[in-house]
């Protein structure tokens, strides 16, 4: 039981030390405070929303495939109140490593912040989230944990790519803009990357907002929606 306990804290450990460890790396890649603070609020938040829908997706679909998920289903609750559930633990987990990430960004790598501190750690947190909803969604859809790795270059890859960080959006043609403008990522980027550079709250901020939050809640009614046994 004791060396359960300890290996399930070394992996939370390792899972929360991760993004920070990915943005120490990245400022002495660039070697430059200013290049840094251009790419790190993308960054800040693509990392996490990474991590937390390959973790959560493979992790979910473990639980599906030994049974867990079946004899939960047999409590007096709805699917929904099975999915929050798993939603809020590896939202915890989210919320840790990212003040840790964002954290260390701000006040040890050099990293410029124009806006409050605490919207950057708002607006990132709701992209873990965003990468945790997608998670337990897409786990529905696969058999093996191999297949819910599949999913990863088919929901986050095309997000990475037209979430602005490599070519301004509205550069783009207008098959890759529409696109763009149809994957939550991107509001989240774009999000970040105001906060950064701006003390101001407009209206495109709180619309890029609402539209990430509106994205996980949707993710995750899809997910209780597509919830099923593992035997019929």
């Amino acid at each position: 039981m004791r060396t359960t306990f300890l290996a399930v804290l070394a992996f939370v450990a390792l899972l929360v030390a991760v993004p920070t460890v990915l943005m120490v790396l990245l400022r002495y890649v660039l070697n430059s405070a200013v290049r840094f603070s251009a790419l790190a609020p993308a960054l800040l938040g693509i990392f996490p929303f990474t991590i937390m829908f390959l973790i959560t997706s493979v992790t979910t679909l473990r639980e599906r495939t030994t049974g867990t998920f079946e004899r939960l289903m047999v409590m007096p609750i709805s699917k929904l109140d099975l999915i929050l559930g798993y939603a809020l633990a590896f939202g915890l987990v989210a919320v840790v490593q990212v003040v840790v990430a964002a954290g260390t960004s701000v006040l040890f790598l050099g990293m410029t912040v124009a806006g409050s501190v605490w919207s950057l750690l708002v607006i990132t947190v709701l992209d873990a989230l965003l990468g945790t909803a997608l998670g337990l969604f897409v786990s529905a859809f696969a058999r093996t944990e191999f297949q819910a790795i599949q999913f990863m270059p088919v929901f986050v890859l095309p997000q990475f790519l037209l979430c602005g960080l490599f070519v301004p959006r509205h550069e783009m043609g207008w098959v890759l803009d529409w696109l763009s403008n149809a994957m939550p990522l991107s509001y989240a980027v774009d999000a970040l990357t105001h906060v950064t550079q701006s003390a101001t709250i407009d209206t495109t901020l709180v619309r890029n907002v609402i539209v990430v939050a509106g994205c996980v809640v949707l993710a995750l009614v899809l997910g209780a929606a597509t919830l099923r046994r593992r035997t019929p």
